[in-house]
């Protein structure tokens, strides 16, 4: 299966092009929500070089990443740094269905998706399943996360990613949110770039389908 990625909406009308170069300025200096003007620039390039919707960038240097990527049937390897130090990775999960989210705070359709993780996590935790959010924010984003923990409420894993778990999913494409779901034998089953509506459908059915079959 291939990356699935969010539909552009249709505008009924079209703007003219000082309406649209405002609206993109004013679309990127809120959803930011105060980040740098590196990160808001970078947004803005994306938008105007049509660039999928709902999805952000993530702070260098995650986005030098070069090469490869996991693909769907791969049976993938990649570790982390929980937030009390512990390390973990995909070996230590095998027989569980596993979603891998990459994302940072100051992203705005990673903090859409979070309540939907939240809940998914709730749900689906009892019968084997383990969502693990993989802060790609790069140093400045890391002393917000617990802050960003009490506000969401999150209660699955959150982690840094290793240099070469960032390499080996995200490849050459670092918008993010990215979300990865891997079935109980470690294979890749599904590729989400982006979150809206339609994303969460499919990726909880992802998720559902992946919980029905049986480990060998």
């Amino acid at each position: 299966m291939f990356p699935r990625f969010p539909k552009k909406p249709c505008m009924r009308r079209p703007l003219s092009a000082l309406a649209l170069v405002a609206l993109v300025a004013l679309t990127g200096s809120c959803e930011l929500d105060g980040a740098s003007k590196k990160r808001a620039e970078a947004s803005r390039n994306a938008a105007s070089s049509g660039a999928r919707p709902r999805t952000n960038l993530p702070m260098p240097p995650v986005a030098s990443s070069h090469g490869g990527g996991a693909t769907p049937g791969a049976t993938p390897r990649g570790a982390w740094t929980q937030l009390d130090g512990r390390r973990a990775g995909l070996e230590d999960l095998r027989g569980q269905v596993v979603v891998l989210d990459f994302w940072a705070t100051y992203c705005p359709p990673c903090r859409d998706e979070i309540p939907h993780l939240v809940r998914l996590q709730k749900e689906f935790g009892p019968k084997g399943f383990q969502v693990i959010g993989l802060n790609v924010g790069g140093r400045e984003d890391r002393p917000k996360v617990p802050d960003f923990v009490r506000e969401y409420g999150i209660q699955y894993q959150l982690a840094e990613p290793d240099d070469e778990t960032v390499r080996l999913f995200l490849a050459d494409n670092s918008a993010i949110p990215q979300t990865f779901v891997l079935d109980r034998r470690g294979r890749l089953v599904r590729h989400f770039v982006g979150y809206d509506e339609e994303v969460a459908s499919e990726l909880e059915q992802a998720i559902t389908d992946a919980l029905a079959e049986k480990a060998d």
